[in-house]
């Protein structure tokens, strides 16, 4: 398959009701006929979009793979609406009991072709994710109308080194899907535009707006970031709907050949005590 030239995607900010599947349902099947633009190629939903983030509704929101209702929804806004999701995360409960917080991508037939569950949890500052959830053991990119996308889920943004995994997989857009709280704002910034600069790709860093309960709430500041680091869309503030954009990968490619820091790599960074 060969490289895409250009797409169009789309990426949703939204608020999710906490421990209201139906309702949050309800919610994207509403934004999305109201607001999203013919031609779409990429649909992005944000992390746990499903149940908003609230560790203590995870596992009674959980769904087997076989009996899926946010696979269903989506698997129907795909084929209603051609175009192929990226399916932010919900909770996934395994065979063995386990349950992973997890992406499913659905092509434009409304097939899931591929899973990726968040490798890196949250466990800090009063959050306890890795208390009710399994880490996720290896990255996922996926090839979908010849673009290269590399998942990544909230706190994974921490870790270049997944991100850098991607890129030399050969990754033209990384993806991270947060419900990012209002409190950690420069990591958000810096982080995410340091993920595009550094691997020269595209970067779209999808967090939930709204409350999350009590004084709690998600930072609601989503971006589409360019190899550069430059902002292609945003949504500043708390505002649901979808950031829009048109990406011309053939830039991308042409920068990448002109400037091949990535040769710079060395083999070994062993340190030196002295």
């Amino acid at each position: 398959m060969g490289q895409a030239q250009k797409i169009k995607i789309s990426a949703l900010q939204m608020s999710s009701v906490t421990g209201d599947k139906k309702a949050n349902f309800k919610l994207v099947e509403n934004i999305v006929a109201r607001e999203l633009e013919k031609n779409t190629d990429f649909l992005v939903l944000p992390e746990v979009w499903t149940v908003g983030w609230s560790c203590d509704d995870f596992l009674s929101s959980a769904e087997t793979l076989d009996n899926s209702d946010t696979i269903k929804l989506l698997s129907s806004i795909a084929k209603d609406y051609n175009v192929n999701i990226l399916g932010g995360s919900f909770i996934l409960k395994s065979d063995d009991g386990k349950y992973y917080n997890t992406c499913p991508v659905i092509n434009r037939k409304g097939e899931l072709i591929a899973m990726y569950s968040k490798m890196h949890l949250y466990s800090y500052c009063g959050c306890n994710e890795g208390s009710y959830i399994t880490p996720g053991k290896t990255p996922v990119m996926v090839n979908i109308d010849g673009v290269k996308i590399g998942l990544t889920i909230c706190y994974d943004i921490r870790f270049p080194e997944i991100f850098r995994a991607y890129r030399e997989s050969g990754a033209d857009l990384l993806v991270n899907m947060a419900a990012w709280g209002i409190s950690k704002p420069i990591p958000w910034e810096v982080l995410t535009r340091a993920r595009a600069i550094e691997n020269q790709a595209y970067m779209v860093a999808l967090t939930q707006s709204g409350q999350i309960k009590g004084d709690e709430w998600n930072i609601g500041h989503s971006r589409i970031i360019d190899y550069l680091g430059e902002t292609a869309a945003e949504i500043k503030d708390q505002k649901q709907g979808f950031m829009t954009c048109e990406i011309n990968f053939n830039d991308m490619y042409a920068y990448r050949n002109s400037c091949t820091i990535l040769k710079d790599i060395q083999k070994c960074y062993e340190v030196i005590c002295v």
